[in-house]
């Protein structure tokens, strides 16, 4: 009794296998109009990882929210916890970070020199 319902099953099972589905038509005839653009472009570079993001306390008793990038070549500097960053950045790496406006930063995420407009040269910490 179970053997003509299993080889039914087995039948069953064996044309369905061999229903395949058609391979989806690939038409090549409209190549991409900037392949050639992409395949000279230069190489994209990644913006940096922030490496530490530290509130320090300077000499006046001020705070400044710093936050160091990668690289050492850019950091964002806050005078207030909710104020706009300023960017500045360094050519190379170990060169003072510098902005419009007379900023200029040097230091590590530790310990940092900082020269703000209107504030002059202050050493802060973390």
């Amino acid at each position: 009794m179970k053997s003509p319902l299993l080889l039914t099953t087995a039948v069953a099972l064996l044309a369905l296998s061999a229903c395949s589905k058609p391979q989806p038509e690939v038409v090549t005839s409209n190549p991409d109009p900037m392949a050639t653009t992409l395949a000279n472009a230069a190489p994209v570079e990644l913006p940096p990882a922030i490496k530490a993001d530290k509130t320090m306390r300077c000499k006046d008793n001020s705070l400044a929210y710093v936050t160091f990038f990668q690289g050492d070549k850019q950091a964002l500097v806050r005078t207030e916890k909710a104020g706009s960053p300023t960017r500045l950045t360094a050519a190379n790496a170990g060169d003072p970070l510098t902005a419009e406006g007379g900023w200029k930063l040097t230091g590590t995420p530790t310990s940092i020199t900082l020269t703000a407009p209107g504030k002059g040269t202050q050493t802060c910490k973390a």
